[in-house]
This record gives structure tokens, sequence and C-alpha cells, in this order.
């Protein structure tokens, strides 16, 4: 017989939330995005301590989850350009929060 009362509840939105943005950047590059379209380069440099083959995947990750598009230019040099998607766009109040809690209480 299970003891039920050592047993806890796993929230299955939040365990869902931190699977998708779980990654160490993922909000990070959020943030920026969600204050203008970046490119590739000026992610990585605004960043700075990533590497590019983590910042890819990462990217691919959000992209894959509905949170970012990807736009490319066919141009020379080739022009890729990332946005929120509406799903993005939707998350940027609790990006703000997180910006606002932190600054009340981490700095």
């Amino acid at each position: 017989m299970q003891n039920h009362a050592n047993t806890v509840e796993r929230c299955a939105t939040v365990s869902t939330i931190q699977k998708v943005l779980g990654g160490k950047w993922k909000i990070e590059i959020l943030y920026y995005i969600s204050l203008k379209t970046r490119r590739f380069g000026e992610l990585q440099r605004q960043i700075g301590d990533i590497a590019q083959s983590t910042l890819t995947k990462q990217l691919r990750e959000l992209e894959a989850d509905g949170f970012i598009s990807r736009h490319i230019y066919q141009e020379i040099p080739p022009k890729v350009e990332y946005s929120l998607t509406d799903l993005g766009q939707s998350f940027v109040p609790v990006l703000e929060f997180m910006k606002q809690w932190g600054e009340v209480h981490l700095l």
C-alpha cells in the first residue's frame, strides 16, 4: 500500500515550461529577440560567452517549440533573422516580469 501523505503532486504545466525553456540560454535569447528582430551574429555578440553550436541548437529548439521564427533572405552573403512568433510575443510579459523581479531582488 502506498503512503499518499508523502506523495507530492507535480505540476504538469510548470514541468512542461521547464522542458521547453530549460536551456541555459533560452530565456536570454528570447529576451533579446523580444527587444527587436535579431541576426545570429547580433545574438552571439549580445550574449557573449555562448558557443556558436550552442546558440544554433537553442535557436532551433525555440523555433521547433514555436517561440521564434527564422526568416532566410535569399542574398549573398545569406542573411537570417530571428523574430518572435505570436506564442513568443505572449511570453514577453513573463520576461518583463522576470526582469523587474530580478532588478528588485537580485541587484
